[in-house]
């Protein structure tokens, strides 16, 4: 509605200065005089050649402008709203209704004005000079144009802009939000949720947003439960494979000692033991193989995502600044001042990191946050505590483990991977993750390498 309001008016105005134009540029100026009242001016001037030609005339040789509105009775009056000058034979100025007008014949033919003769009785006694205004009228209406211009233009120059200001605020900052929504989506961020806001054009675009973001949340950690339990069920199998496998390598290698013993005691070298010996060897071999295959399958369900890459390089610290405003969508944290340093670190894992910690703290905490920066020489460290009490001393170690928790987190929804993948992403940019209990609740303080003390 706002849009067709925006355009309908700027129409309206675009409209009205066609019009504006066409009228300037059509109109034809009219510098003819009324020929009645020309007529009406040399009769009257005719009539009253006696007294303007008298040697004394009283106070009506020059009047002032406007005069002919301000005449005594008995003085000569000017009976239209032309200004003239009236000139005997020798041409001097006998009257004229206002100063500044065409004194002479020259003056008058350069200014175009109208010279007529005056005659009394077939006598030529003068002329009348009635001054041509049509220069005066063009600059008038020049001069109401432009205003008019003006004004249409500086109304349009603040629509634009408040179009522009309102273009901003519901389109522009609208496709960054959704812009940055889909890199942390991208990134593997499914904690934040979008900020919906019906009132700009992408409202229900938001709304269907997030809408993919909680199912995709939702999907990813029916996928992480699916996974945890197949790793747990792969794991009891390979412990129970190895309870067997290790009683048939035990029979084995009783076997192949009897044999041996066998051999040794008759003093008999027959082809038929040596062959059996071979055989429980060869079973304890394979037996050790299988084993090992066991043994590495056991270990890799303990294995986290290792194809994440992380690629860390150099990095201006202010950069820092962005990323926390980024991963503090709810402002919970006043912004600190951070040193000037090159950091060595990968700013999309790094702004991973600080979208989980801070995520976390909105989940379990809910609170404040005290954010702080402080640099050492190799490192900047960077803390992030909230007022939520913390966990318990027992459960610290185990929260950078996947799928570990909180006991005080079993009625809020998650995974148990944030910290895990967090503390693999900074070990991977030669940096560390701690968490421990702080003053006030739960902090988390990052280790951040500066450039050139990366190792």
């Amino acid at each position: 509605m706002k849009n067709q309001r925006f355009v309908i008016s700027l129409m309206f105005l675009f409209l009205i200065e066609i019009l504006t134009l066409l009228v300037f540029c059509v109109k034809k100026n009219d510098s003819s005089l009324d020929a009645v009242a020309v007529n009406e001016v040399v009769q009257t001037i005719q009539n009253n050649w006696e007294r303007l030609s008298s040697p004394s005339p009283p106070e009506a040789i020059q009047l002032p402008q406007n005069a002919r509105n301000h005449q005594k009775p008995g003085e000569y009056q000017n009976p239209t709203d032309l200004d003239y000058v009236v000139l005997d034979l020798d041409g001097d100025v006998l009257f004229e209704t206002a100063p500044g007008l065409s004194e002479n014949i020259h003056d008058a033919v350069v200014h175009r004005d109208t010279i007529l003769d005056l005659e009394i009785n077939g006598l030529n006694v003068g002329k009348v000079i009635i001054y041509n205004n049509s220069a005066e009228f063009l600059r008038t209406q020049r001069r109401n144009a432009t205003i008019l211009f003006s004004a249409v233009l500086f109304v349009q120059c603040c629509i634009s802009v408040w179009y522009l200001f309102f273009l901003n605020r519901r389109v522009i900052q609208p496709f960054r939000k959704l812009k940055g929504f889909a890199e942390r989506v991208a990134a593997g961020n499914l904690d934040i949720p979008l900020e919906m806001d019906r009132e700009n054009l992408f409202g229900a675009f938001t709304e269907s947003f997030d809408i993919m973001r909680s199912e995709l949340k939702k999907a990813r950690i029916a996928e992480a439960e699916a996974t945890a339990s197949k790793k747990e069920l792969v794991a009891k199998l390979s412990h129970d494979i190895k309870t067997p496998v290790a009683s048939i390598k035990a029979a084995s290698e009783v076997g192949a000692a009897l044999t041996e013993k066998i051999s040794a005691e008759t003093d008999i070298s027959s082809p038929l033991l040596a062959q059996i010996s071979g055989n429980y060897t060869q079973i304890v071999r394979k037996a050790d193989q299988i084993n090992t295959l066991i043994t590495n399958l056991f270990t890799a369900t303990l294995e986290e995502l290792r194809q994440l890459s992380v690629i860390p390089v150099d990095m201006d610290s202010s950069e820092l600044k962005l990323i926390f405003e980024n991963a503090d969508y709810l402002q919970r944290a006043s912004a600190p001042a951070v040193p000037d340093c090159l950091l060595y670190a990968d700013r999309l894992r790094l702004q991973q990191v600080f979208d989980n910690l801070f995520a976390n703290s909105y989940k379990y905490a809910d609170t404040n946050i005290d954010l702080r920066v402080v640099k050492t020489d190799r490192c900047l460290f960077v803390s992030i505590e909230d007022c939520g009490g913390g966990v318990k001393a027992e459960e610290l170690p185990l929260l950078k483990e996947k799928f570990k928790r909180g006991s005080n987190a079993k009625a809020i929804e998650g995974a148990g991977l944030g910290l895990y993948i967090s503390d693999y992403f900074m070990k991977e940019m030669h940096g560390e993750l701690m968490i421990e209990n702080g003053r006030n609740g739960l902090k988390a303080t990052v280790r951040i390498a500066l450039s050139g003390h990366s190792i």
